[in-house]
């Protein structure tokens, strides 16, 4: 994450994660990594992760299934 790029981390972590999506690396019915795997791998906060899917499950790419995860939508 770049502090000198003027967005928080939680909106760099969801466009990452948009990305993501968008490249097929996280397909539609895919459960995606977990929070704590995902703040491993960016070296950021569960919190900010938490924030980041947040947004994107406003926007529709997620969803959230308690016992399942985070859940990519179809488009």
């Amino acid at each position: 994450m770049d502090p000198d790029s003027g967005e928080n981390v939680y909106e760099q972590i969801a466009d990452v994660l948009r990305e993501r999506i968008a490249s097929g690396e996280y397909p539609a019915g895919r459960v995606m990594p977990s929070a704590r795997t995902l703040s491993q791998e960016l070296g950021v906060s569960i919190g900010s992760i938490k924030r980041a899917v947040e947004i994107l499950r406003a926007e529709g790419f997620v969803e959230t299934r308690i016992g399942r995860g985070i859940v990519v939508k179809n488009p």
